[in-house]
This record gives structure tokens, C-alpha cells and sequence, in this order.
């Protein structure tokens, strides 16, 4: 058994096949995904879609750094609110974003702390995105002792991961992984402890190698899991195993063995 611990499946990309989508992750493996929003407008879509098959999709709500023009400084009253009455798994997608020179560093900061604050009072996992702000994600997280989660598609340096391991953060790892030029990450990958390793699609985006310039789906998490136990030298049947239970662990989902 696989999970997908992070797949924006609600995405209009999937439209026109989700059914199909997610009978392609089952025949792959992937019987357990996490499905983070972006902004306050996806939460009943995600809420709606993951009451469709209870036991499989699993929701989380949140407001992502690249939205946020689309956010108000309501939403995170909103957010708790909302996650007060709404069965959620975990906050987010949330974080920092510094690629895009459009995006406020401020708003980005006051909207990562007042989240980061919301998941501790709910005890909740986050879900953090850090692209081009790795660093001070760490620092920000550091902020906020006793918050839980995973740095999804995970991009840093050797120390910046040791960094979140110690604080008790694991890290998500998806199609980047499969590309030979990303021989740092997978360095880290080969010799991290397991216990804080988590597969991820991020479809519909960040395909695996063999399907470049595609939309990705769940189903090539299977194609992450070859890659990333070869570069361990582990069976993928026992880093499957391990994977799917840190995600179990992290978000308190259920087993499907015994669901």
C-alpha cells in the first residue's frame, strides 16, 4: 500500500477524468491521499470531493503563498472556523513563497505565522510549501514549538534538512527526485532516516522524469517509490510499507487494513 500525501486532486485539471484518476492510484497502490487547499474558495470543493470516499481522501485546509491575492485577512478567523466544524486532517497548504516578486513578504509572513498559531491551538499537522524561502520557514517553525508537519516537496540543503528533522518535521519527496540533475536531493534522500520520509505527487504538477511535460497524477507516486528505493537500496514493498505508515502517523488517518 501507498499514500499520496499531497495531491491537489480537486484541480479543474482532473475535471474531465477524476474517477479515472483515482481508479489509476488504486491499481498503482495508492489507496490513501491527502488533499491540501490553496484558498478559502477551495475548502467546500475539497470538503465535498474527500465525503465522497471517506476512507481514501483526506482534507486539509489552508491558505497557499502563491494565492495570495485571492486571501483576506478574514480567512484565517475563517480557517478556524471552518476547521472547528469541518472534519481536517491538517492546515494548509500554507508557508512562504519568495520566488514571485509580486507577493508580499509581509502579508506571505503575517498569513505563515497566524496559521502555524491556528494548528497549534487545533493540534493539527501543517503542510508547509517554501520555495525560495527554506531558511526562513525554519526559523518561522522554530517560532512555534510543539507544530507538526511535513515541508512538502522538499528542495534544501543536507543541514536545512537535519534542521527540520530535529524539529520533528518530516519532508515530502515527489517527482523532482526521479531527475538525475537533482543529485543533492537525492543524496539526502539515500541516507535520511526513514521515520521522517513521506511520498508525494503534487499532481496535477512537479511529474516524475518518465512523464515530463505532463500532467501528473496520484498513480506516479509508484514511479517515486522505484526511484527512491533504489537510491536507498531498500525493497519497495518494506519503504511502501514505511512510507504509508509515517503518513498515518503524521495525519492520524486511519489503516485501511483494519478501516
Amino acid at each position: 500500500m501507498l499514500a499520496d500525501s499531497h495531491a491537489h486532486l480537486d484541480h479543474h485539471a482532473f475535471d474531465p477524468d477524476r474517477a479515472q484518476v483515482l481508479q489509476r492510484a488504486r491499481g498503482a497502490g495508492v489507496l490513501q491521499l491527502v488533499i491540501p487547499a490553496v484558498d478559502a474558495a477551495s475548502w467546500p470543493r475539497i470538503r465535498d470531493l474527500c465525503a465522497t470516499q471517506p476512507l481514501a481522501l483526506f482534507p486539509a485546509y489552508g491558505l497557499h503563498p502563491l494565492y495570495l491575492h485571492q486571501h483576506a485577512l478574514s480567512d484565517v478567523d475563517a480557517l478556524s472556523s471552518w476547521c472547528t466544524s469541518n472534519a481536517a486532517i491538517a492546515i494548509g497548504e500554507i508557508g512562504l513563497d519568495f520566488h514571485l516578486a509580486e507577493l508580499d513578504p509581509v502579508l506571505q509572513r503575517h498569513y505563515f505565522d497566524r496559521q502555524l498559531a491556528l494548528a497549534r491551538e487545533l493540534d493539527l499537522p501543517v503542510i508547509v510549501h517554501a520555495r525560495q524561502a527554506l531558511e526562513e520557514v525554519i526559523l518561522t517553525l522554530r517560532r512555534h514549538p510543539g507544530v507538526r508537519g511535513v515541508v512538502h516537496s522538499f528542495s534544501g540543503s543536507e543541514e536545512q534538512a537535519r534542521r527540520l528533522w530535529q524539529l520533528g518535521f518530516l519532508v515530502g519527496i515527489g517527482g523532482p527526485v526521479t531527475y538525475d540533475r537533482a543529485q543533492r536531493l537525492r543524496r539526502i534522500v539515500a541516507d535520511m532516516p526513514s521515520e521522517f520520509l513521506l511520498l508525494e505527487s503534487d499532481a496535477p504538477d512537479q511529474p516524475d522524469a518518465g512523464h515530463r511535460g505532463q500532467r501528473n497524477e496520484p498513480a506516479r507516486v509508484a514511479d517515486v517509490l522505484r526511484c527512491v528505493a533504489a537510491l536507498r537500496g531498500e525493497a519497495e514493498c518494506d519503504l511502501a510499507a514505511v512510507t504509508a505508515a509515517n503518513t498515518r502517523r503524521l495525519f492520524r488517518l486511519p489503516d485501511p487494513d483494519r478501516a
